[in-house]
């Protein structure tokens, strides 16, 4: 799958193991983890929704997005990058169909 960034600081953060590890520490490993199964899944619906990753998708604030479990609480918050994101005729998000995401930010939002 395609990964862009929302920023530079996070393009910059993720860009490299050396810049991973001093961004984040001691759940960088895990976030490298996480970010080698997005790199490698065709589509969003080949990320696993079960532990460890666990996909899922969020709601409130932000409804739109997608996160994967790094440790405990941390989250990694990605969207769809598609214009028009791509939908099932009920409405929710096709995710056989994205195959693009934006990293959108590394979070403890609990």
């Amino acid at each position: 799958m395609e990964i862009t960034f929302a920023n530079r600081r996070l393009r910059r953060q993720l860009e490299s193991e050396r810049e991973i590890m001093k961004a984040f520490g001691e759940r960088g490993r895990k976030l490298m983890r996480r970010l080698a199964v997005l790199q490698a899944a065709a589509t969003l619906a080949d990320v696993p929704a079960t532990p460890p990753e666990r996909r899922h998708q969020l709601s409130g604030d932000m409804a739109g997005c997608f996160a994967v479990d790094i440790t405990a609480n941390w989250r990694l918050v990605f969207r769809p990058a598609h214009d028009p994101v791509p939908t099932l005729p009920d409405g929710g998000i096709d995710l056989t169909k994205v195959t693009a995401v934006e990293i959108v930010e590394i979070v403890d939002y609990h």
